[in-house]
């Protein structure tokens, strides 16, 4: 379950304005790619905060996991989501898990389970993944998953739960030292 965000650049104008509109268009594509690596990487969301791909606007609340999440803004000006108190009631957005980059389709301090994505090795042995919450995290001018807390604190809606790794230690196998 991922969702893409598709932004469509579109121009208008006659035959003489169609040159400098796809200049434009070439211009604001570059300066998106090459612009200041400052603060964390997102898609232009306007300030608003992502939610698995959804964008939010500042002060929306949303709950997710047994949790509330505000949408806000970092130090450096960037949209954060700040977690509140605890919440029973079902989550209001989507909750996909740690299942990918989180960068385009997160904002920092969102919080979601763990997946075979988040699986890793210490040595040859395996460690899940899915035992734990992840929380996005800016990571110089990126976005990455960082473990904040056992599995058990997730509060999953009905007919969700745990989905354990089915990956297995093979994964692991250290290369021989020669």
């Amino acid at each position: 379950m991922k969702s893409v965000d598709d932004q469509t650049i579109s121009a208008r104008g006659g035959r003489s304005g169609h040159w400098s509109a796809a200049i434009l268009a070439s211009a604001v594509t570059v300066a998106g790619v090459f612009g200041p690596a400052v603060g964390t990487a997102s898609a232009d969301t306007g300030g608003a905060c992502l939610w698995a791909g959804a964008p939010y606007a500042q002060g929306t609340t949303v709950v997710a996991g047994g949790w509330t999440f505000t949408c806000g803004s970092a130090g450096t000006g960037d949209a954060r989501w700040n977690r509140g108190s605890s919440a029973n009631r079902p989550s209001t957005v989507a909750n996909p898990g740690a299942a990918a980059d989180p960068t385009g389709r997160f904002s920092a301090g969102a919080i979601q389970p763990g997946t075979e994505y988040t699986d890793y090795c210490v040595g040859e042995q395996l460690v899940s993944g899915s035992d734990a919450m992840y929380e996005v995290v800016a990571e110089g001018a990126g976005l990455r998953w960082r473990a904040v807390g056992p599995i058990a604190h997730w509060r999953f809606d009905q007919g969700e739960g745990h989905v354990p790794t089915s990956q297995s230690a093979s994964r692991c196998r250290m290369d021989p030292q020669y």
